[in-house]
């Protein structure tokens, strides 16, 4: 196949069939209403309990700051300053002051060491949990070294002044998280000052972190101020969170406002968070909660409304598959009739359909121009080509009575011996007969571009048109004496033969008649010659004129026998008339097969 012709094929477009888009359309109409809602009821939700839930992170971020404050404050602070303010009383001797810290010690609960330093001394006074300082032996640690206040912390806090914020530290063999707290004392021994300085087992604020109800639904961490997570044994760097590096920014600010936050994790996990910063711990409580945990209900929501959109999808594909059944069935019947019509079947009509609606009154419609066009068809069999194309031509008015002068070739056949023919045999043969012979001729005339004008009982009239007429005329006419002889061989008992005439030249050609009653013929000399060439041939030959002579001299199929000339009807003068023949092919040795015996 040529590249060319795959090239210019027309794309095979995508069909979608009616019942599909009915389908489609019915199910869209009963679904779209129930999703649209559906989507804001989740829209509300979530926008709801998105308000619940930062509400919720905001509430545990601050109460944990506040448990945070309050244990700190009323567990250690507190009673520290109670003890501080004993100690630095003038009436008591040193081992009172001692006893004293010796007795708070035991009473406060969390405190692992108490000191009491003495100017810049290296050897201070240091009472220690027995208890305590056995897990620190057990795990082979010096206690006393790691329970005293260094002196270069006691003096950052004599110089900066911050008394009550605690300095935190941790122990990595334990995981054990310890606040210094320094407290300076007002009164003075041998002319030093004294410092009151206590380690604290952070330990308690850890279990509050741990126990609060929110720690069951989110995650609650405490960070210091380099983003490193606090009392927990192995410290977490925090600082790629958002949240994180938010607070981090307050905190370089000197800010400490409470904030609720949404945010993506590294790993896309959408978060919650909140965070709010203790008043005496150097710290920030971060809460935080995953949208998943967070907007549960949504998801439940979301899948019980997904289930009763599958159950309204398939109830809405029901419903909309029988209205799509109902509404298209006699659609496509009507569409199955018209390809059966234009395939030519005039006979089918569009059954079933009883819907008193438009389709209805569709099918009825398309029945009525069936039979219209039945009728119509069987009518066109009675005219010629010329009417019908007049008939195309016309405009909205109709056709207009009028001729026009055109060149034309005329062939007259008529059937030699009909009349007795006729009178002697039944009617049913001599219609055979004549359907036979005149189907033939009409058959040979369109194979070369003529048109029966008209049939007159056994004569038929035909035109030709265009160039090459006169040519195309003659050929017809040998082939309709070689189709006769064969009709012959077959129906011997008819016995019937066929004269032609021709001849050509102006004709006048147009719809003649009444107004209500007309017909599309041709007129003029060509024709009446024609028909008078045609009374005079004899069975078998074909009587053409001179100006058909003239057209077809030269062609080398053709001979053309001169007869003597013939009166016509209507002409002062002798008509010339020719014979015509098929020629003799030399290089067959075949003869003409028009009997030359004919005169």
């Amino acid at each position: 196949m040529p590249a060319t012709e795959g090239a210019t094929r027309p794309k095979k477009r995508l069909r979608f069939p009616l019942r599909g888009k009915v389908f489609l359309f019915a199910v869209l109409i009963a679904i779209t209403p129930l999703v649209l809602v559906g989507q804001n009821l989740v829209r509300i939700t979530q926008d709801e309990l998105k308000s619940a839930a930062n509400e919720q992170l905001a509430d545990a971020a601050d109460q944990l700051r506040e448990s945070l404050d309050d244990s700190y404050q009323g567990n250690w602070l507190t009673p520290l300053l109670l003890i501080r303010n004993g100690i630095d009383s003038e009436k008591l001797a040193v081992p009172e002051k001692v006893s004293l810290m010796t007795l708070g010690l035991a009473n406060i609960p969390g405190v692992v060491a108490l000191q009491l330093t003495v100017g810049q001394s290296a050897l201070p006074i240091l009472v220690t949990d027995e208890a305590y300082t056995a897990r620190l032996k057990a795990a082979g640690l010096d206690a006393v070294t790691l329970l005293r206040t260094p002196l270069a912390a006691i003096e950052a806090v004599r110089e900066s002044g911050d008394y009550g914020i605690p300095t935190i530290t941790t122990i990595d063999e334990t995981g054990d998280w310890l606040a210094t707290l320094a407290l300076p004392l007002e009164s003075e021994f041998a002319g030093q000052k004294l410092t009151l300085s206590a380690r604290i087992d952070l330990d308690s604020l850890a279990a509050v972190i741990r126990n609060h109800p929110f720690a069951r639904r989110g995650e609650i961490t405490v960070i210091d101020a380099a983003g490193r997570t606090v009392l927990e044994s192995e410290p977490r760097d925090l600082g790629d969170r958002a949240i994180v590096d938010s607070a981090l920014r307050l905190i370089e600010g000197n800010a400490r406002a409470a904030t609720v936050e949404s945010y993506e994790r590294s790993d896309g996990t959408p978060m919650l968070g909140a965070y709010a910063f203790p008043r005496t711990l150097p710290w920030v409580v971060i809460t935080e909660l995953g949208e998943r945990n967070a907007y549960a209900v949504v998801g439940q929501m979301t899948r019980n409304l997904a289930l009763w959109v599958l159950a309204g999808f398939c109830a809405a594909a029901l419903a909309a598959g029988f209205f799509a059944r109902r509404l298209t069935r006699p659609i496509l019947r009507i569409g199955e009739v018209a390809n059966r019509v234009g395939g030519g079947d005039f006979k089918t009509r569009v059954e079933g359909v009883r819907t008193n609606d438009e389709i209805g009154d569709l099918a009825e419609r398309m029945n009525t121009m069936i039979r219209e066009l039945g009728e119509r068809l069987e009518l066109m069999k009675f005219v010629s080509r010329g009417t019908v194309s007049a008939i195309r031509a016309a405009d909205s008015s109709g056709i207009s009575r009028s001729g026009a002068r055109r060149p034309a070739a005329m062939l007259f056949s008529d059937i030699r011996g009909y009349t007795a023919f006729a009178e002697t045999v039944d009617p049913e043969v001599v219609v055979e007969m004549l359907n036979s012979y005149l189907d033939t001729q009409t058959a040979i005339v369109e194979s070369h571009g003529g048109d029966v004008d008209k049939f007159i009982a056994d004569e038929l009239v035909a035109v030709f048109l265009g160039e090459g007429m006169e040519r195309r005329a003659v050929a017809s006419a040998l082939d309709i004496q070689e189709a006769m002889a064969g009709l012959l061989r077959e129906h011997p008992e008819w016995d019937l033969h066929v004269g032609i005439g021709i001849s050509a030249g102006e004709v006048v050609m147009g719809a003649m008649g009444a107004r209500e009653r007309m017909d599309f013929t041709v007129l003029g000399d060509p024709v009446n010659l024609a028909s008078r060439l045609c009374d005079a041939a004899p069975p078998r030959s074909i009587l053409v004129s001179e100006p058909v002579r003239i057209a077809v001299a030269g062609d080398p199929e053709l001979v053309l026998e001169p007869l003597e000339p013939i009166r016509i009807k209507g002409k002062r003068e002798l008509v010339p008339v020719f014979k015509a023949l098929r020629a003799v092919r030399a290089d067959r040795g075949e003869a003409p097969a028009i009997d030359r015996r004919a005169s």
